[in-house]
């Protein structure tokens, strides 16, 4: 069975906010990559829950989180529809998406 690992690191200040967010792939798919902000989420099988890390560095500006938030809930859509073919139900994620951008992104 092969195997990846998905590396995150987080440079953080004296007040433990973070500066600096870099994250790779150990099979190639990503080299090591800077970002402002990440979202990950893991399901719990014992809990049936979500388990969740949100970072953000200190110099993510509003606009920039924004624009974050709704690719990551357009991308959520796409997922909702491939992983369990909810067609219709991410068709309203995707015109609450774009309601979503009309009031937070003008």
């Amino acid at each position: 069975m092969k195997e990846s690992k998905i590396i995150v690191n987080v440079s953080l200040d004296e007040n433990n906010i973070p500066e600096k967010l870099q994250w790779e792939a150990t099979d190639g798919a990503q080299d090591l990559s800077e970002s402002k902000a990440a979202f990950l989420s893991f399901w719990d099988l014992k809990t049936k829950e979500t388990l969740r890390i949100d970072l953000w560095t200190k110099d993510m500006e509003s606009d920039e989180m924004k624009h974050f938030f709704h690719q990551t809930l357009l991308s959520m859509s796409d997922t909702l529809e491939r992983a369990i073919g909810e067609e219709k139900m991410a068709g309203d994620l995707r015109d609450f998406c774009h309601h979503f951008s009309d009031k937070l992104l003008k």
